[in-house]
This record gives structure tokens, C-alpha cells and sequence, in this order.
């Protein structure tokens, strides 16, 4: 008797909603939630506020959304390239039946145990002191020098040095190059610090940037560094921190006087604008004009007025003149009429003198006439006039005879109108 066939066994038919469904269940009890790491791709931002981009590495790629809700609490921008984690749970989108991973948090890759660091260290040195607010110090509102800690090949460099040169050309900029990013970074910033410090002490500089563009955790991790930060703290001058963009924040940026949320910012805050200056500057000038106009007004009144008060100077001096000519003719009447009466008193007593008798007085006088007369005949000078000389020895002893002078000996001979210097040839008595 032969054998019938056994009865196959009845196959399972899914219709293609029910498939997705039941393969979105089996990943959700086999899978989630589940964690993965890898590196954006083609991220893109909807006008409804949902993120959409591709997870992938080097052996697959999965396709992920992330929901307006869980977007808003991103502490970051997401850009292609990031090396992320993620944390979500699997599903299948129905309508496409694609695979996807439905996003509810991101960090960048590492940075959980980074992070944690960062902010192990941050508490540590906040309890210390190195934040306080009292420690920090205003900006230079005009500096004179300005010293820069940057990587030669940053873009930040060409960035500040942009900025600088636009806003204020004239200031010195001394660059003190370090890398900024990798093991041997912390040590050189470090080193590069110091440097400017030294120029600081010495005045050349009044103010330093420390600055690199953005970039992952752990990209700036060199900014987190216990000694740089230190070092920062012992500034003798106002420091500025512009490391990564708006949203990076390291441990540098609380140590330093000021923190800037991007290199060029960092620059455009310790270099006011040129134009600003100029425009205060050109205000300035004309407040200094138009209160010297006034000065000038008021002065040139006050000399009005005083010159109004005074009157003409060739006025006064004609009013002082006449005022003289009267008191010289006042004078000269008054010389002629005392000269007058004294010459008249003296006629009359020379009248009187000559009509009254010769009084004993009078004989006096003629005998004394007389006598003055003949005293004059004996005058030596008389005698001189008549051709005689008297005759003096050195010391003034007259000559009287002829054995007082000597042969060689010097005589001098008084004439009426001078002397003679003679010198003795001989003498003889008579």
C-alpha cells in the first residue's frame, strides 16, 4: 500500500503594514534603547524644527530622525563630520518601510567621560578661587600693545589679525605662536603665555588674546588644562579668552578677564573701532571750538566795554595836553610877575641907596675895597704873570737859593699858566 504525502505545513502570509510592525516590535525588544556611535551625515534642520541625517562608519549607515522636542535640548550645532553618540531607539517607518533610528539624545563622541573631567576640574578650581568675578579686571579702553597666543596655521590667526588691522592699525600686535590642539598644546600655551608676560612687565603690551576656532570636546580639551589655567590666572595684564564658537565653553574661558564667544569677537572687543574714536574725537573738537568761540566773544565784549569806558586814547592825551599848556602859561605869569616885582624892589632900593647920604657903612666898604685891592697885588700869581717862576724840589720845598739845587737834581717851575719839568745843570751863588 503506498504511503500519501504528509500535508505540508500552511505558510504565513504578512501583508507589508503588518511585516513593519512586527519587525519594529522584534528591534524594540531585541535592541531598545540602544546607543551608537558613528559620524553625521547629510544633516539637515525642517521649518517644523525635526533634524534628519545618516549615522555611518567605515562598514554601514542608518538612517535617523530626531524630533523637534528632543532637538531643542541640543547643547550644540550638529555639522557633517561630527563624531557623535547617540541614543534612541530602533524603528521601522511604515510608509517607506525603512530602517531608522528615532533619536532622542546626542553628545559628541567621548565627551561623557570628557565632560566629566571638565567638570570635575571646573568645580575644583571655582572653589578655589580662580573664578571670582572681584578678579576680574576692565579692558585697556585704548591699548598699547597687544600680545596673541594662537597655532600659525589657524584660521583664528588670519581672523583677529583681520580684525585688528581694520580697527586699529597703528597698535603693535605681538604674536607668540603654540599649538592649540593635541598632547604637547597645554605645555606650549603655557610657554607662550609666559613669554607675553615678560613683554608685559617690561610695557610693551597691555593686553593679550588667546584664541582658536571651534571644534569637538575634544578638539579644545588643551583649554581644560590645570597648569594653562593657572598660568592665566597670573596675568599682569587683562587676558581674553576666544576659544571655539558661541556654544564651546572651556576652562580657560572662566579663568580669563574676559571671555569671547570667537576669535574675530575676541579682537573687535579689545580694538574699539577706529571710527568710533574718530567720530568722539571730531565731537571733541568741535566742543573745544565753540567754547573757545565763546570765550573769544566774550573777551572781545569786555574789551568793548572797557574801551567805551576809557574812551579814545588820542582824546585823553589832547585833554591832558591843554590841561599842561594852561598850567606852563599859569607858571610862566607867575615867574614873570614875581620877576617883575623883584626887579622893581631892587630898583628902588638902589634909588634909595643913591639919593641918601654915605653912612659909616659905606666907608667901610671903600676901605675894604682898598685893602682888597692891594691884597691882590701881593697875589703870587700876580708876581707870576710878570714873567717869574717859582721853583720846587720833589717833595714841594720851594728853591729860595741857589745852594739848595744840586747838578742832576729834578726841580720843577711854577709859571702862571702851568709848570716845567727842569733838571739842574749847575748852580752858582751871586
Amino acid at each position: 500500500m503506498a504511503e500519501t504525502p504528509s500535508a505540508a505545513p500552511a505558510r504565513r502570509v504578512w501583508a507589508v503594514g503588518a511585516l513593519c510592525r512586527a519587525l519594529a516590535d522584534a528591534l524594540d525588544a531585541r535592541f531598545n534603547p540602544v546607543t551608537v556611535k558613528g559620524e553625521i551625515s547629510g544633516f539637515s534642520r525642517a521649518a517644523s524644527g525635526h533634524c534628519y541625517f545618516s549615522l555611518k562608519d567605515t562598514s554601514g549607515q542608518i538612517r535617523c530622525a530626531m524630533f523637534r522636542r528632543s532637538a531643542s535640548l541640543l547643547d550644540f550645532s550638529p555639522r557633517d563630520g561630527d563624531s557623535v553618540e547617540v541614543q534612541g531607539r530602533l524603528d521601522v517607518y511604515d510608509a517607506r518601510g525603512d530602517l531608522q533610528l528615532i533619536v532622542e539624545r546626542v553628545q559628541r563622541a567621548g565627551q561623557g567621560t570628557l565632560f566629566e573631567q571638565f567638570l570635575r576640574l571646573k568645580e575644583r578650581l571655582e572653589a578655589q578661587g580662580l573664578f571670582d568675578p572681584q578678579r576680574k579686571r576692565p579692558l585697556a579702553a585704548l591699548p598699547r600693545g597687544i600680545g596673541l597666543v594662537t597655532s600659525l596655521g589657524a584660521a583664528a590667526l588670519h581672523d583677529v589679525a583681520t580684525a585688528l588691522r581694520r580697527r586699529l592699525p597703528h597698535v603693535p600686535v605681538v604674536l607668540a605662536p603654540a599649538a592649540v590642539q593635541g598632547a604637547q598644546a597645554p605645555g606650549e600655551l603655557v610657554a607662550a603665555l609666559e613669554s607675553l608676560y615678560a613683554l608685559a612687565a617690561a610695557g610693551r603690551i597691555d593686553t593679550i588674546l588667546l584664541v582658536r576656532g571651534g571644534g569637538s570636546l575634544e578638539d579644545l580639551w588643551a583649554f581644560n588644562d590645570e597648569a594653562l589655567a593657572r598660568t592665566i590666572v597670573r596675568s599682569p595684564v587683562p587676558l581674553v579668552c576666544g576659544v571655539g564658537h558661541e556654544t564651546d565653553f572651556t576652562i580657560a574661558d572662566f579663568c580669563a578677564d574676559l571671555r569671547a564667544p570667537t576669535p574675530t569677537a575676541a579682537a573687535e572687543l579689545v580694538a574699539p573701532a577706529r571710527e568710533s574714536w574718530l567720530g568722539g574725537l571730531e565731537e571733541l573738537q568741535a566742543r573745544l571750538q565753540r567754547a573757545a568761540r565763546r570765550r573769544l566773544d566774550g573777551a572781545a565784549q569786555r574789551l568793548d566795554a572797557g574801551g567805551a569806558r576809557l574812551g579814545r586814547p588820542s582824546g585823553r592825551i589832547h585833554t591832558q595836553h591843554q590841561r599842561l599848556e594852561r598850567q606852563a602859561q599859569q607858571l610862566r605869569h607867575a615867574l614873570r610877575s614875581r620877576l617883575a616885582r623883584e626887579q622893581g624892589a631892587l630898583q628902588a632900593a638902589l634909588q634909595a641907596m643913591r639919593r641918601a647920604p654915605l653912612a659909616p657903612v659905606g666907608r667901610c666898604v671903600q676901605r675894604l675895597e682898598r685893602a682888597g685891592g692891594r691884597l691882590q697885588g701881593l697875589d703870587p700869581r700876580r708876581v707870576l704873570e710878570r714873567g717869574y717862576a717859582l721853583l720846587t724840589q720833589a717833595d714841594g720845598t720851594v728853591l729860595a737859593r741857589a745852594a739848595q739845587a744840586q747838578p742832576g737834581q729834578s726841580v720843577q717851575a711854577r709859571l702862571a699858566d702851568g709848570r716845567v719839568d727842569l733838571t739842574v745843570v749847575a748852580s752858582s751863588p751871586v
